[in-house]
C-alpha cells in the first residue's frame, strides 16, 4: 500500500508511527495533515497516525509530510492490545460491558460452555456521575474490599471507580483525576483540534512534563498517564496543576468546552501465584516496561499507546483470574514476539495459521499474537 513502508495493518485501517524529538515536533505533523482527519495519538516521543479507511495516496502524502519535517517511521512500535471475554452467551454480557466500559478494547469469543468465574479483572475509572449512572443502569450494588466491584453474569469482575476533581480551584475545573489527570474538549473542526494539540504540545514541552494527546474527529483527550501528574521530583503535583490551568485557559481562549463525561481510565489486572514470573512474561511479549516504584506490580507501554497491566498475588491455583488477550502486531513482528514469549516462560499452544499464534503464560493465561497481511 505505501511505497515508504511506513504503514501497517492491524485489523482495521492502516497505522504508522513517526518518532519525534518533542511533542511540538509531532504537533507540526498534526497541523500538516489536518484535512485528512486521521486519528492521531500524540506522545512525547512521537505520534501514531491511524487511517480508518486504507488509502494509499493519503498514506503516502502523510509519510511525505512526516519525512519533510524530519520525522522517522518506526513500524515496530505499532501494536494493539485487545481483551477478549470467553463466554457461552456473549450477547447476554454485552449490555453490562457497554454500560460500564463502552470501549473497543473489549470483544467477545463464544465458547461451548460457561467459563470459570473470576476470569478477568478490569479497573475502570470514570466521573462520579458516570459511575452512579452505570450502577443504576446495571441495577447492582457494588461489592468487594473497596466497595466498587461489579460482576457480570459469568463472574467477570470490574472495579468501577469514581474519580475526583484535580483541584477545587476554578482554574482546573475541566480536569479530573481518574488515576490519570485527564480532560476532554469537544472541537467543531479538525483545524480547531490541530490548533489545540499544538498549543498543548508547546505548553507541555515548556513545562518539561509529558502528556498524551489523543486527537479524534469529535474531540481531543489530554491525559497525564497513570499517576504521572503527581510523580517526579520536587513540586511535581503543583507543577502539573499549573500546566493543567494553562491548558484550560488556552482551550477556553479557543472557545472550546470540556465534556466531563468523556474521559475514562482503563487498566487490566491479572492474579497470579508467581507474580514475578507472570509479570516477566507479559513485560517481554508486550514490549512493556515495569513501573519503577517498588510497591507496584504495574507494567506499561513505554509509548503510552496501550493499557497498563497490574498483577495481584493469589494463593489459589484453581480460581485465579484468567484472561485472554489478542495482541495485534505488524506482520513482520510476529516471530520476534513469539520468540520473546517463549524465552520468558510462555508455551506455544497452536499455530493454526501463519497470522495467529496462540500461547499461554507460565500460569495458563492465553495470548493470541495476530497479524494481518500487508497488501
Amino acid at each position: 500500500m505505501d511505497s515508504t513502508r511506513d504503514w501497517r495493518f492491524l485489523g482495521s485501517g492502516a497505522s504508522a508511527w513517526f518518532d519525534a524529538p518533542s511533542m511540538s515536533a509531532g504537533a507540526a505533523l498534526v497541523r500538516r495533515i489536518t484535512t485528512a482527519q486521521p486519528d492521531v495519538d500524540l506522545r512525547p516521543g512521537g505520534l501514531r497516525v491511524h487511517l480508518l479507511q486504507p488509502d494509499a495516496e493519503l498514506a503516502n502524502s502523510i509519510s511525505a509530510a512526516a519525512h519533510e519535517l524530519g520525522l522517522t517511521a518506526d513500524p515496530s512500535i505499532l501494536q494493539t492490545m485487545r481483551l477478549v471475554i470467553d463466554s457461552a452467551n456473549p450477547s447476554s454480557l454485552m449490555p453490562f460491558w457497554q454500560t460500564v466500559l463502552g470501549d473497543p478494547i473489549l470483544s467477545f469469543r463464544p465458547t461451548p460452555s460457561t467459563p470459570l468465574s473470576d476470569r478477568l479483572h478490569i479497573d475502570v475509572v470514570r466521573t462520579p456521575d458516570a459511575v452512579s449512572a452505570a450502577r443504576a443502569a446495571i441495577g447492582q450494588e457494588p461489592t468487594g474490599p473497596y466497595g466498587v466491584a461489579l460482576t457480570d453474569t459469568e463472574g467477570n469482575v470490574v472495579d468501577l471507580v469514581p474519580g475526583d476533581r484535580l483541584t477545587k480551584d476554578p482554574s482546573t475545573a475541566d480536569w479530573q483525576v481518574l488515576f490519570a489527570a485527564m480532560t476532554y474538549y469537544s472541537v467543531g473542526s479538525p483545524e480547531k483540534a490541530a490548533e489545540l494539540a499544538s498549543v498543548v504540545a508547546g505548553l507541555a514541552d515548556s513545562a518539561g512534563l509529558p502528556l498524551m494527546v489523543d486527537i479524534r474527529p469529535d474531540g481531543v483527550t489530554i491525559d497525564s498517564g497513570k499517576d504521572q501528574w503527581e510523580n517526579g521530583e520536587g513540586n511535581a503535583r503543583s507543577d502539573f496543576v499549573d500546566l493543567a490551568a494553562r491548558i484550560q485557559s488556552a482551550a477556553r481562549d479557543l472557545k472550546l468546552t470540556a465534556d466531563l463525561t468523556r474521559p475514562r481510565f482503563i487498566q487490566l489486572g491479572l492474579a497470579a501465584v508467581d507474580v514475578p514470573a507472570v509479570r516477566a512474561f507479559w513485560t517481554a511479549v508486550l514490549s512493556y516496561q515495569p513501573d519503577p516504584r517498588q510497591f507496584l506490580t504495574d507494567i506499561f507501554d513505554p509509548n503510552r499507546l496501550n493499557p497498563v497491566m497490574f498483577f495481584q498475588q493469589t494463593e489459589n491455583h484453581q480460581h485465579r483470574n484468567r484472561i485472554h488477550i489478542e495482541l495485534l502486531v505488524p506482520h513482520d513482528q510476529a516471530t520476534p514476539r513469539v520468540e520473546a514469549a517463549i524465552a520468558a516462560g510462555g508455551r506455544l499452544i497452536t499455530e493454526s495459521t501463519p497470522s495467529r499464534h496462540s500461547l499461554t503464560d507460565p500460569e495458563g493465561n492465553e495470548l493470541d499474537i495476530v497479524t494481518f497481511p500487508q497488501p
